[in-house]
């Protein structure tokens, strides 16, 4: 797929079936993926955001465990592209961020993926790609993102 018509499904509603599809979506948006991004993942529990997470992984090269950084913050891959792997749901304040000293681990290029980013208040860029995850249907997953303008 070119990368308009990636971001042109993206940003219709990317609809995914089963956690295989979710994650290959996450692969296919890690083709067009600008080096050094933010990307905030919005979405309750179970809404895929990890199995999105394990797509970005791959496809830039990651062939361990993929897994929920929920009880360590954040986990680090290093593929062809760094992917730091951020689940901000425990940070009860967004000053909690800044002890992490996420800045200190990227290295270029990378990707931010962070989990429940309205925890974090304004500490992501303005520059930062959000993708919204919707349940409509049990197993029903869709996407939808929206770059920075």
């Amino acid at each position: 797929m070119s990368r308009e018509s990636i971001l042109a499904r993206f940003a219709a509603g990317w609809i995914t079936d089963s956690p295989l599809e979710t994650e290959t979506a996450g692969a296919a948006l890690a083709e067009v993926l600008p080096p050094d991004t933010v990307l905030a993942l919005h979405g309750d529990l179970g809404a895929g955001k990890t199995t999105f997470v394990r797509g970005l992984a791959r496809a830039w090269g990651e062939s361990g465990p993929v897994t929920s950084p929920t009880f360590n913050y954040f986990l680090l891959y290093r593929g062809r592209r760094q992917l730091l792997h951020l689940d901000a749901y425990r940070l009860t304040r967004p000053e909690d961020y800044d002890s992490l000293l996420i800045d200190e681990f990227l290295e270029s290029p990378w990707c931010l993926a962070v989990e429940w980013p309205e925890n974090l208040g304004n500490r992501l860029s303005e520059n930062s790609w959000h993708l919204f995850f919707a349940i409509p249907e049990e197993s029903r997953r869709v996407l939808t993102l929206a770059p920075p303008a």
